[in-house]
């Protein structure tokens, strides 16, 4: 099991990560100038359950740093 900082961390990387594939047209614009334009219709499905995923990863994190002390 990971120490909490090295958590914490990863659970905010990721969450930067997806949020800004999620939010912002980057991941539009990569798949498209790649030609993989058709993978855009199963973007949906994969990063809003992987925004979950690290948000809970983050919040957890946070929750043991605060138990820790």
């Amino acid at each position: 099991m990971p120490d909490r900082t090295s958590l914490l961390r990863f659970g905010l990387i990721g969450t930067v990560i997806v949020a800004l594939c999620c939010f912002t047209p980057v991941l539009v614009i990569l798949l498209g100038a790649v030609g993989l334009s058709a993978l855009l219709g199963w973007l949906d499905y994969v990063l809003l359950p992987a925004l979950a995923v690290f948000i809970g990863i983050t919040f957890y994190a946070l929750w043991r740093r605060h138990a820790a002390r």
